[in-house]
């Protein structure tokens, strides 16, 4: 609170502000989802969604986000959040889950963000594929999804099929579609390494679950998807092999469709480098002492939205998706934006920003330089983003309050 406010009556107007009763996290979630649905007319869009823990006090307590973020298909671009749902878990109640109705389930976050994400149809998006990890292979998700939205899900489980089958058997004998190579990033107990990855697909027909909750609801019978499957070929030794099997509402015959499925499906990423910026590597919203619910809500909020807005810096820090300076700036901003620059660049090529002024690319190359960047030794990553962006707001509110004068 300190830093963000900058002084004492900084921290105050920042209390105040988190304290007012008027302000909510919906009403912030809603200005932002606004936002970005001005940007997605005749794109094809990917929905991203997932879960993360923000407050877990060991005691069956905890807080938890579930936001659902909006990234071009075609050009990777970040383009802003689509719905945030905060979720209190009070353990204790897992033994009668599967007795429960869908509605008063927590998992119903899943189907309620897809149903958040349909609305970027009626705004004028193309084409609209929600994208989710295991915990999202949910039957309600399937049956239940709007009208026109694709889904592509990994699969959590190994489901029934409506002849009796079972989904992990579909793709055995199958013949491959062909191979592809991907870039797998290193992890807790992997190297990065280049895998190569052949691809199966084929249409099945999941059957409803027999829990009780599933049969009263209503449910179709079975629903039908497409399964596609991609398995390393000849991991290093001693290394276990990637392997992803994806459900989803697209139709998949040949190995462009497949290729295509892996790599929306890579793009989930996104979403875990959005919670690194929140939490250590960022924002450090977990460490924040904030003992009230409402305010410390408030505050995860606004630091989802910031958080985004760094990742929409880094993404397009090379100009790629060419994306305005108003993604993430008021216009007005502009002026201050080119005066900083000017001081930043030096004489040499590499010094010197190459991007148009009205870019975000160009905004970029500035926050990366204000954190700490040289121009030299590789590309600024999100921290460096976070700290130069940190840096421009405080130096365009001296350079506005100059202009007063």
């Amino acid at each position: 609170m300190r830093t963000l406010g900058g002084n004492r009556a900084g921290e105050m107007r920042i209390t105040r502000f988190l304290r007012n009763p008027r302000v909510t996290p919906a009403e912030m979630v809603q200005t932002a989802a606004a936002r970005t649905a001005k940007l997605v007319a005749g794109r094809h869009i990917l929905a991203i969604q997932d879960t993360t823990s923000l407050r877990d006090d060991g005691d069956q307590q905890s807080l938890v986000l579930h936001p659902t973020i909006a990234i071009d298909a075609q050009d990777g671009a970040l383009l802003g959040l689509v719905h945030a749902e905060l979720l209190r878990r009070r353990g204790g109640s897992k033994a009668q889950r599967k007795a429960r109705p869908f509605a008063q389930k927590e998992s119903r976050r899943w189907l309620t963000a897809t149903e958040q994400a349909g609305a970027l149809l009626a705004a004028g998006a193309a084409c609209l594929t929600v994208i989710a990890d295991r915990e999202g292979d949910i039957y309600e998700e399937f049956a239940g999804k709007p009208a026109g939205v694709e889904l592509l899900i990994r699969v959590g489980q190994d489901r029934v099929l409506a002849d009796g089958r079972r989904l992990f058997a579909c793709t055995e004998g199958l013949p491959e579609l062909g191979r592809l190579t991907v870039a797998l990033p290193a992890a807790p107990g992997r190297a990065a390494r280049q895998a190569v990855l052949g691809l199966r697909a084929c249409p099945v027909r999941i059957a409803r679950p027999k829990r009780p909750a599933a049969q009263a609801a209503g449910l179709p019978p079975e629903v039908s998807l497409t399964l596609v499957e991609a398995h390393e070929i000849d991991p290093p030794e001693g290394a276990a092999a990637a392997h992803w099997r994806l459900l989803t509402t697209h139709r998949v015959t040949s190995l462009a469709e497949a290729t295509l499925m892996v790599g929306f499906y890579r793009q989930r990423w996104t979403i875990e480098q959005l919670f690194r910026v929140m939490k250590t590597k960022g924002f450090d919203i977990e460490a924040v002492r904030i003992a009230e619910d409402e305010p410390f809500e408030k505050l995860a909020t606004a630091t989802l939205i910031a958080a985004l807005q760094v990742l929409q810096l880094v993404r397009d820090r090379d100009g790629t998706a060419r994306r305005p300076f108003a993604d993430v700036f008021d216009p007005a901003d502009q002026p201050a934006m080119a005066a900083i620059c000017a001081t930043l660049e030096g004489k040499t090529q590499r010094q010197q920003n190459p991007h148009p002024s009205a870019s975000l690319a160009y905004a970029a190359w500035v926050c990366a330089r204000l954190g700490g960047w040289t121009g030299y030794y590789g590309k600024p990553g999100p921290v460096v983003t976070l700290n130069g962006l940190l840096r421009f707001k405080a130096m365009a509110h001296g350079w506005n309050l100059g202009r007063l004068v």
